[in-house]
């Protein structure tokens, strides 16, 4: 405890000294203080007169923009002769983009900080501060993606021992549940049960003791373990399930991941390595997360999670800094008990575990196979409290032993990757400045950056249009970097408030679970997310209208400008784009923030089955077009079927391919072209039909695939469709806004 005090005083302590010292010094330069001005005015000198090397090379003025037009299109010439990253092509986008980076990170240090006065200076530093936090991250991503892992071909070999019976440990596959419905919790053991392996027991942890779940434990015949407490949360739940069981390795699964049949087979194999203590899978999710859904683009976009699981985890594998996600991982017993169990000090147990079992020597490895689905967030609030919390957990390294940086047992590449895990939190608040930088120059006059035209061709439009050529493809097309602005946008309040109390109270606040399994039958709007974007919106587009006055009074036609005012209008064209692009991107962001009805707490899925349907005596043939756990919708093939709804509503729908018949009453009838569609709802299934129906939607291995997010040009154009075609005004049925996935 008084080791935590220590660290508590430490970190706070540092953040405080730096704040005050900045302050102290912008207060000094601010009063005229000789030395500090003194200091000030020699710094801006510098700036105004940078390095002969720095300046832009007269024989290429007239070919600025064709430099910058053509760095990017040998990128793009690149990623399209490989489409897929391989060692020399990702080494060689890496590289040119690692160069332009540092390039332009000089230029912006050396030539660009408007030091004329302290209100300039304050301004320009501080933005400078705040994009040099972003370069450093980026930096670091950059240098760690000179090497990535994919160990696919490693699990092909791994499992033969598995799959021919001569590597079988037993295993322990712990579902800890707190709150969850019952009927999430019911496809989730029948999921486990599922599974293609002869040694397994599953264990459902109820942090609650709830006398239903108990009975659905036993309805289903796996084990039910609970305690009298709900000390340490998460942690303290799969702690004390640890000391009922034996089983070698150990399965977590939260109590909405639903894994394939082959998640075991594919897994336990790399622990024939005895230095393998803990192997990863990616998240992926049966539903589309909120921001999807609210866009009405299911479909489109990819949850923000891909990137992590598809681009970052790769990298750190190759790094040994793989994250321990918190679901879908497999652990060896021997190693947990070996750091005393799963680590407590912190609302991120899952992540500070895998740093510990890494610090013991023992190796952590990602597979970047999709083997098991969950539930997104079902709304904005759900994933602002979800992303508050893992912001918390993650920042608690700082006070806590297990902090990466300082722990002893890791090597200095490993310490690099968990380093820019930590960086990325405090990147909310480099976002949120760039939402008052602008205004900063409509209402203060501020000029931020201090730069000709031909600065921004020679030094920024190259770095720019490779970063926006290259960022999708490096992360295997799962976002774009517009569409990655969007999601950072709309937390970026809530999570900048988070850095700094967390950085002041690491331990505020307690462990808080995602809600899931909600509906709602009404358009919603998030008031508490949303105040601080409306009145930046409001404040952004007053700001477009000041600067667009600016330029019609001042800088038209008007030969004898002001000094003063001449040099506003040097800045003037960045502050009309930033500032429209702010207005664009806080748009969307506000219309994100109203939820859309969800009607059904199940999810449909567009999966095609054959089907025979049994209708009184007769029997006709259709194509499912979709399906869930409680209904169907059928196309017939028969166009002559108009009165079957009132002839006999009672039906047998019999999936041919699976041989799973199901009995259910049509609810509806339609026409799609000439033939009949039928909404069927499923009656009570026995508890046989309901395990087959969800191995059907939820357990069969490679189901759940890798869907590509659109390109930058598609992204923008999205954005502009749906300024114009908003879904609350325009939006689909409600009762199709649930169909989440594409499955095969």
């Amino acid at each position: 405890m008084s080791e935590t005090l220590s660290r508590f005083r430490i970190a706070t302590l540092v953040m405080f000294v730096t704040v005050l010292l900045s302050g102290a010094i912008a207060a000094a330069w601010f009063m005229g203080q000789g030395t500090i001005s003194m200091i000030f005015q020699q710094l801006n000198t510098l700036q105004e007169q940078p390095p002969m090397w720095l300046e832009v090379p007269m024989i290429l003025v007239h070919y600025l923009l064709f430099w910058a037009v053509a760095l990017m299109l040998g990128v793009f010439l690149i990623t399209k002769i490989s489409p897929r990253p391989q060692p020399w092509s990702r080494s060689l986008v890496v590289g040119i983009l690692l160069v332009l980076t540092v390039r332009y990170l000089i230029w912006r240090s050396l030539s660009t900080l408007n030091l004329s006065t302290p209100l300039n200076g304050v301004f320009s530093l501080g933005l400078f501060l705040l994009e040099l936090l972003l370069l450093i991250s980026s930096m670091i991503q950059l240098v760690l993606l000179f090497r990535v892992r994919d160990r696919r071909l490693e699990a092909d070999q791994s499992s033969i021992n598995v799959l021919s019976g001569s590597f079988i440990p037993t295993v322990d596959v712990f579902i800890p549940t707190y709150n969850e419905p019952e009927f999430i919790l019911r496809r989730t053991v029948i999921g486990c049960q599922a599974l293609y392996y002869p040694r397994k027991t599953i264990y459902l942890l109820d942090d609650t003791r709830r006398p239903e779940i108990k009975a659905l434990a036993a309805e289903l015949g796996c084990e039910y373990i609970t305690r009298s407490d709900n000390r340490h949360a998460k942690a303290g739940n799969l702690n004390h399930a640890i000391s009922q069981t034996q089983g070698e390795l150990l399965v977590i699964f939260d109590a909405d991941f639903i894994p394939t049949q082959n998640f075991l087979s594919r897994t336990v194999g790399f622990f024939q390595d005895s230095q393998v203590a803990l192997v990863q899978t990616p998240q992926t999710f049966y539903n589309a997360d909120p921001v999807a859904r609210n866009l009405g683009l299911e479909d489109v976009l990819t949850p923000e999670e891909e990137v992590f699981y598809r681009q970052i985890q790769p990298f750190r594998d190759a790094a040994g800094g793989v994250i321990c996600s918190g679901t879908s991982f497999v652990v060896r017993r021997s190693a947990l008990a070996e750091i005393g169990g799963f680590f407590t000090e912190s609302l991120s147990e899952d992540y500070f575990t895998g740093i510990r079992l890494s610090a013991q020597g023992y190796r952590l490895v990602y597979l970047n196979e999709k083997l098991s689905a969950g539930l997104a967030a079902e709304n904005v609030a759900a994933l602002a409290l979800q992303r508050l919390r893992w912001a918390q957990g993650t920042l608690q390294a700082f006070f806590i032993t297990a902090n990466p940086l300082t722990i002893r047992g890791l090597r200095p590449l490993q310490r690099l990757a968990h380093l820019e895990g930590l960086l990325h939190w405090f990147t909310s608040i480099s976002r949120l400045g760039f939402l008052l930088i602008p205004l900063a120059y409509a209402f203060l006059g501020v000029i931020p950056i201090r730069a000709t035209p031909a600065d921004a061709l020679y030094y920024f439009l190259p770095y720019y249009l490779v970063q926006i050529t290259a960022t999708s493809w490096l992360n295997d097309r799962s976002r774009s970097a517009l569409l990655a602005d969007i999601y950072s946008l709309i937390l970026c309040f809530p999570l900048a408030i988070t850095v700094v109390q967390v950085m002041l109270n690491p331990f505020s606040k307690g462990f808080n679970v995602t809600p899931k399994g909600g509906t709602s039958d009404r358009f919603t709007f998030n008031w508490r997310l949303a105040l601080p974007l409306i009145a930046m919106f409001v404040a952004s587009a007053l700001s477009l209208w000041l600067n667009l006055g600016t330029y019609t009074m001042n800088g038209m036609g008007q030969p004898n400008i002001p000094q003063e005012i001449a040099e506003r209008l040097k800045g003037l064209d960045l502050g009309l784009v930033w500032s429209f692009y702010n207005l664009l991107m806080l748009s969307v962001s506000l219309l994100i923030l109203i939820d859309v009805p969800r009607l059904s707490a199940h999810e449909w899925f567009k999966l095609r089955r054959t089907v025979k349907l049994r209708v009184g005596d007769q029997d006709f043939w259709g194509v499912t077009t979709l399906l869930s756990e409680v209904g169907a919708q059928i196309v017939l093939t028969q166009p002559h079927l108009s009165e079957i709804s009132m002839i006999a509503p009672s039906v047998q729908v019999n999936l041919m391919e699976d041989n799973l018949i199901l009995p259910g009453k049509i609810t509806d009838c339609s026409w799609q072209g000439e033939f009949r569609a039928v909404q069927i709802t499923f009656d009570a299934l026995d508890l046989s039909q309901h395990r087959q129906l969800v191995e059907l939607l939820f357990c069969r291995p490679g189901q759940w695939k890798s869907r590509c997010a659109p390109g930058e040009f598609r992204s923008l154009w999205l954005l502009f469709r749906i300024l114009l075609q908003p879904r609350i005004v325009f939006g689909r049925k409600p009762e199709l806004s649930a169909i989440a996935v594409t499955q095969s």
